[in-house]
């Protein structure tokens, strides 16, 4: 089977332009292809589980307001003097519960944005593990929108017996505009 020179080389030269027709194709149409098949696949799992967190959400969505509105009612006020004598209040009950003795407490605000301000508590006391325990403890579980930042605690005796603890409280103020804007979402 002899094949013509000729014809040999048109064989080659088909095939040459197949493999390079393909090639080209490859990078021209496949990859691409390829590619955006796949960040479409990673787009829809993306919106699924959006999806998924939104119909969580709309499922648990009277237990999300209530929780709100019970958060919104245990802010402190929005007067300045008012969230500041609550929050005295509340230290000094703390520690006539605990029994733990006040050596200091230095408020201070925040404004941090227009949602809302903070005020800063750093208060000192002194007593005994078991009374700064209990003062800690009355802390955490009063209903108002506090946040415990910080706690130090150190010995005011050889023994270890007398403690001294400090504590850098932060309380939540929501301001007006953010009153009337969860408000009016909800209509």
């Amino acid at each position: 089977m002899k094949i013509d020179l000729k014809n040999r080389q048109h064989l080659l030269g088909f095939a040459a332009a197949a493999v390079i027709a393909l090639f080209a194709a490859d990078k021209l149409i496949v990859t691409p292809l390829t590619k955006s098949w796949k960040v479409r696949s990673e787009q829809i799992a993306k919106l699924r589980m959006q999806l998924a967190e939104a119909k969580g959400l709309v499922r648990r969505e009277q237990v999300l307001r209530e929780r709100w509105a019970e958060m919104r009612a245990n802010t402190l006020p929005d007067n300045a003097s008012q969230a500041e004598q609550q929050l005295l209040k509340a230290v000094d009950s703390w520690a006539r519960q605990s029994q733990a003795s006040l050596l200091s407490i230095s408020p201070q605000w925040k404004h941090d944005t227009e949602d809302y301000m903070t005020l800063e508590c750093r208060v000192e006391a002194a007593g005994t593990l078991s009374t700064l325990s209990r003062f800690v403890y009355e802390l955490e579980k009063a209903p108002m929108a506090l946040r415990l930042q910080s706690v130090e605690l150190s010995s005011r005796d050889n023994d270890g017996q007398q403690l001294a603890l400090g504590l850098q409280i932060s309380g939540l103020v929501l301001t007006p505009q953010n009153e009337r804007t969860s408000t009016t979402s909800r209509k």
